[in-house]
């Protein structure tokens, strides 16, 4: 059973939480703590530099207001948005909130994945927790 479970959401919802969510319950402890993570994607400086300001933090309350909106009817799940790399920054708050197991969905890997690494493929490579993948 695991006490602190980590649940990284896709800000394009390519896959369902509620599966990933039945799965954290199901290995949770009790009282056990669940997150959920949606990461935005950085925008590279040059990008930034000729965007306005607003629309940034516009597209992070857009992917906070859905990721919520997943999880209503769950009071006990916290949902965090940041930017960054998607596994870099799901593998560092693993790290940084000592979560002891991430839920994470994977689509089935493709010949692009072998040379590029999907985020899933990234996580269960480099987590200092253990991960369970769902299909």
């Amino acid at each position: 059973m695991y006490d602190n479970i980590l649940i990284p959401v896709a800000p394009d919802h390519s896959h369902d939480p509620a599966e990933a969510l039945a799965v954290a319950r199901r290995l949770a402890s009790p009282g056990a703590r669940i997150t959920a993570l949606s990461v935005c994607d950085s925008t590279p400086g040059y990008v930034a530099a000729e965007m306005p300001v607003a629309l940034i933090e516009d597209t992070r309350t857009e992917v906070l207001q859905e990721l919520r909106a997943d999880f209503k009817a769950e009071a006990d799940v916290e949902v965090k948005v940041m930017h960054g790399h998607a596994a870099t920054t799901i593998l560092q708050v693993a790290k940084d909130d000592g979560h002891d197991l991430i839920v994470v969905a994977s689509h089935r890997p493709g010949l692009q994945d072998i040379f590029l690494g999907s985020t899933a493929a990234r996580v269960v490579r480099h987590a200092q927790c253990c991960v369970h993948v769902l299909r």
